[in-house]
C-alpha cells in the first residue's frame, strides 16, 4: 500500500515515514512543494496525507489538482483549530481531517479504516445500485442519470450507498458513523454534515437532491420519490 505524504516540515515526515514504514506502508513525498502533482503522479498512491501550510500552494489547492484527476483518499493534517479548515477541506475533496498534535495510533486507525472501506467494499457489494432512475456505479465512483455523471469522493459514495441500500429506511448518524468511519469516537460529527450537504450539491444536476433528506433529531434517508414523501 503507497502513502504519499505531502509535509514540509522535515522531521514531522521522518517520524510519519518511520511509523508507517513499521506498519508495512510503502512511503513517499515530493522533494519540491512547487512541483506535487507531478510526484504524486508518478507515485500513484492509494491514500495522501496532506499538511495545510505548505510552501508555495496550501494543501487546499493540491487536494483539489489531486481531485480533478483521481478519487484517492486524502486525510488532512493540520496544527489549525479553526471550523471553517475543516469545511474547506471537506469541500476541496477531503476524506478526513486530523488536528495536531495528534496521536500516531489515531492516525494509524484513521488510515487504516479509510484504506479497508476504500479498497475492501467493492468485493463486498454489487458493483451497480440503481435509485430513482440513477445508477450509482461503487466501481467507478460515479451515479449518472439521464447522460448526467457526477464524480464522487470516496465519503459521498458510500454515504450515497449505505443510505440507498436502506432506501426509504431511517439510518440516524451513529450509524453512518460507524459504517463509515468504523469508530465515531475518532470523527467529529461536522465531518458527516459536510460531506451529505456536499452530496446533495452533487445530485442535484440529476434532479436527485430532494431524494436524500433530514430527519431531525435522527439521521437521513434516502427516498423513492415515486413513493416517498419529503418532510
Amino acid at each position: 500500500m503507497k502513502l504519499f505524504i505531502v509535509e514540509d516540515d522535515e522531521a514531522i515526515y521522518e517520524l510519519l515515514a518511520e511509523q508507517f514504514k513499521q506498519w508495512s506502508f510503502d512511503v513517499s513525498g515530493p522533494t519540491d512543494f512547487h512541483h506535487v502533482m507531478e510526484a504524486f503522479l508518478q507515485e500513484d498512491p492509494q491514500i495522501v496525507l496532506m499538511d495545510i501550510q505548505l510552501p508555495a500552494f496550501d494543501g487546499f489547492h493540491w487536494c483539489r489538482e489531486i481531485r480533478a484527476v483521481s478519487n484517492v483518499p486524502i486525510i488532512f493534517l493540520s496544527s489549525r483549530d479553526h471550523p471553517m479548515d475543516m469545511v474547506m477541506a471537506m469541500q476541496m475533496g477531503a476524506d478526513d481531517y486530523v488536528q495536531k498534535p495528534f496521536h500516531a495510533d489515531v492516525l494509524r486507525a484513521k488510515v487504516q479504516a479509510l484504506v479497508r472501506r476504500t479498497y475492501a467494499y467493492r468485493d463486498e457489494t454489487t458493483d451497480v445500485l440503481e435509485w430513482n432512475g440513477g445508477l450509482l456505479d461503487l466501481k467507478k465512483g460515479v451515479i449518472r442519470k439521464d447522460e448526467v455523471e457526477a464524480e464522487l469522493t470516496k465519503n459521498e459514495l458510500f454515504i450515497a450507498a449505505a443510505l440507498i441500500e436502506k432506501v426509504d429506511t431511517i439510518m440516524t448518524r451513529e450509524q453512518l458513523i460507524r459504517k463509515l468511519w468504523d469508530d465515531e469516537r475518532f470523527v467529529n460529527d461536522n465531518t458527516l454534515t459536510v460531506n451529505v450537504n456536499r452530496l446533495r450539491q452533487k445530485l442535484a444536476p440529476l434532479g436527485l437532491d430532494d431524494a436524500i433528506v433530514t430527519k431531525k433529531g435522527l439521521g437521513y434517508m434516502a427516498l423513492t420519490k415515486e413513493g416517498g414523501s419529503i418532510s
